[in-house]
């Protein structure tokens, strides 16, 4: 059991500093405690019995330096104190482990390194921390068993080590415990996909990267995208901010395969190429959403620029906290409140993700800026390891009250979000109109116009990867509508917001990166470079902007917040597993989930109008609960007695003949209690039915001493027929006592 216990800590000391390491915290912190506490481990078993003053007093002393070390780093750390606790418990373990004497110190020993797992849980944002619950869980199993044997007093002398298995018995063997393995496996995944995820932070003290100090003046105007090339006449300070790559800001040139060409104050369109896939975020978020990170208002012909640049605001954070307040830019009707966290696993922009509408920036830095389409940059690029969060007040996409916002457009926003170039103007409006002109119902207020007309450009236009580069005066939605039909996907983006804007729609292009990829296993989406991409979004009086995504392949409305799903996980895991399964198989299986689905809403949806038809309809509909009830009683009993007579037909004749007269007692309210030995129960009848009905007594205590003498002492009876009719006899009266 030592040798075990001291192998859970060992496991739970790795865990941690794989977790951290996974999740881009200090690495390293703690494999200077395996060989520390193994060495602990086995001195104190060869010094077991002896007094150890010294050793102990030597203990305490090293346990009061690692609490003064444990509050010094504490006031470093408040806003994430996790691994400074875990830290803690490292050192208290390695001294602990000097001096374990008794089961008891064992125990401790157990509970830290489950304190240590738990950590590592709470850290671990990959998969590389399911090896080590497993092996945990392995690993404890035993000493469970060694633990509760040693409580009870069930000492073994074991003279050989080849002897333990045949001392201990049954409750260690690897069958048993395999067993046992598999079955906790098995109910921890049910348990984990069908629990209930419910919204909110219980704490608000979210996880956030040490401070990161900014040397220099920081007015928030720059960008700092390294994937484009710095112009020849372009400094490191100067707004728009190129970087060291090779994608030229204006003109035909390659991208950067690296970094998204979106991010950027201004952003060219005629470049050509692809990402090289690689993950950028790591995000756990309380509702899936689009990672929004910059919107723009003009076009420029080949692409989009932020005019207001220099109306950029710079907010301060108190030196004692990391949040930021950030200012609402749109009004908020119904809303709900949404956290995310991010964890940076390549390195990005200055520009800082968040779902729309952030209120709350937990950074680490001292100093970030909001622009004025409400986009948030850092003074520093986004390194290897950042770690941030973000409350976002998330409105609510109902497309009722949105149909009917109206076109009461505040001046600003028709100034700043209707502007199309003259030279295009006429031709894209006249184009428009007669799409519009085209749908099948009329289209009578802006959203659905929207919508109409992204459905529209996926449907009718097409990518096109081998798209020409365009020439230094050729318009890019020009090109799209009418000489190519089709372009990059952001070239749908950009060609839905022009068109919009020539119809009287304000509209502006937002870029961002989707949702990713989502783990299951670890609750978070894993976000790639190849996730970013760009959207239109569209403005609505009394409700703000909601993006539309005109790009074929994609979702027409992007993802948004929906009333809270406590189960919304089962249905992600099924989309999980889906995307290993072959398209015909996950297809089918989706199909008839799909069906099911329907079937099941549309009973539930016909039996709720049926209660509301007045009290004809409720009194109807309550009979007709109260009917399916009272069958669904009678088919559970029906059930159970069916697959206890499966039960009972595999038992030997004597073990059946036992079960079937506990089953007629219980029948008559004579159960036999899980403590009673069989011959106790034997009593028990005589004594309440000799008097009443001598026969069931008789026949009771005849069946009870035949099932004991073959199921303890291995002698089968010859009676055992004259038994069953005896008992076959029995069930006639309904209760004879």
């Amino acid at each position: 059991m030592r040798v075990m216990a001291q192998a859970l800590v060992v496991v739970g000391i790795i865990a941690l500093d794989v977790a951290a390491a996974n999740a881009a915290e200090a690495t390293g912190r703690s494999f200077w405690a395996v060989p520390l506490s193994i060495l602990g481990a086995v001195w104190s078993w060869q010094h077991r019995r002896d007094r150890n003053i010294a050793m102990k007093f030597c203990l305490a002393l090293g346990m009061l330096i690692s609490l003064g070390a444990f509050f010094a780093r504490l006031v470093g750390e408040l806003n994430d104190t996790r691994l400074v606790l875990a830290e803690l418990l490292v050192q208290l373990q390695v001294l602990h482990s000097f001096d374990l004497p008794r089961r008891k110190d064992l125990g401790y020993s157990v509970v830290i390194g489950l304190i240590l797992l738990g950590v590592a849980g709470t850290l671990s944002q990959t998969l590389a921390f399911g090896p080590f619950l497993l092996l945990f869980l392995a690993i404890a199993l035993p000493v469970l068993v060694l633990d509760y044997r040693s409580r009870l007093g069930l000492v073994t002398q074991v003279l050989h080590p080849k002897n333990l298995q045949k001392a201990l018995g049954p409750d260690l063997s690897t069958k048993r415990l395999g067993l046992f393995f598999l079955a906790v496996v098995s109910c921890g995944l049910v348990i984990f996909a069908c629990l209930p995820r419910l919204p909110g932070y219980q704490l608000r003290s979210f996880p956030v990267s040490a401070p990161v100090e900014f040397q220099g003046e920081f007015d928030g105007r720059q960008v700092i995208n390294p994937g484009y090339s710095r112009g020849p006449n372009q400094d490191a300070e100067e707004e728009g901010g190129g970087g060291q790559g090779n994608a030229p800001a204006e003109g035909a040139g390659q991208m950067d395969p690296s970094y998204y060409y979106g991010f950027n104050t201004k952003i060219n369109q005629n470049l050509r190429g692809e990402l090289e896939e690689k993950t950028v975020l790591r995000v756990r978020s309380q509702a899936e959403g689009f990672w929004r990170v910059l919107s723009f208002d003009r076009y420029t012909g080949q692409g989009w620029e932020v005019s207001r640049n220099d109306q950029v605001t710079t907010l301060e954070r108190p030196r004692w906290s990391y949040q930021f307040y950030l200012p609402r830019t749109a009004p908020l009707r119904r809303h709900r409140e949404v956290i995310q966290t991010y964890t940076v696993v390549s390195d990005l922009t200055n520009l800082i993700p968040a779902m729309t509408q952030p209120d709350e920036l937990y950074f680490p830095v001292d100093k970030i800026a909001v622009d004025p389409e409400g986009g948030l940059r850092s003074p520093l690029t986004l390194l290897e390891g950042v770690t941030y969060t973000v409350v976002s007040d998330v409105p609510f996409r109902d497309r009722e009250a949105l149909g009917q916002a109206g076109t009461n457009y505040p001046a600003l926003v028709e100034r700043q979000y209707l502007e199309v170039p003259e030279a295009i103007a006429d031709r894209v409006r006249s184009r428009t109109e007669e799409i519009i002109a085209a749908s099948p119902k009329p289209l009578t207020n802006p959203y659905e116009t929207s919508l109409y007309l992204a459905q529209y450009l996926k449907q009718r236009y097409s990518l096109q990867p081998d798209l020409p580069f365009l020439e230094a005066q050729e318009d890019l939605v020009s090109a799209f509508l009418f000489e190519y039909e089709g372009g990059y996907p952001d070239h749908f983006s950009t060609a839905l917001t022009v068109m919009l804007r020539s119809v009287g729609i304000p509209a502006r292009l937002v870029v961002g990166f989707g949702p990713g990829q989502f783990n299951p296993f670890t609750g978070l989406y894993i976000v790639k470079n190849t996730d970013a991409y760009a959207m239109t979004e569209v403005y609505f009086p009394r409700y703000g902007w909601f993006a539309f995504d005109p790009i074929p392949g994609h979702e027409l409305i992007p993802p948004s917040i929906e009333e809270s799903q406590a189960f919304s996980l089962l249905r992600k895991f099924w989309q999980w597993v889906a995307g290993f399964l072959p398209s015909p198989v996950s297809g089918w299986l989706s199909r008839v989930f799909g069906v099911l689905g329907q079937i099941i809403g549309g009973v539930i949806a016909w039996f709720l109008q049926l209660l509301f038809r007045g009290w004809v309809g409720l009194f109807v509909g309550l009979l007709l609960l109260v009917g399916l009830s009272f069958l669904g009683w009678l088919g559970w009993g029906r059930w159970r007695s069916w697959r206890r007579q499966r039960w009972l037909a595999k038992l030997p004749p004597m073990e059946r003949l036992y079960q079937q007269l506990l089953g007629l007692m219980a029948q008559w309210g004579w159960q036999k209690r899980p403590s009673q030995t069989p011959l106790e129960y034997a009593e028990t009848l005589r004594q309440r039915s000799h008097t009443s009905s001598p026969q069931v007594a008789n026949t009771a205590n005849d069946i009870i001493h035949a099932y004991v003498s073959w199921r303890y002492g291995g002698r089968n009876s010859e009676d055992i027929s004259s038994l069953q009719a005896r008992l076959k006899n029995l069930k006639r009266p309904r209760r004879p006592f």
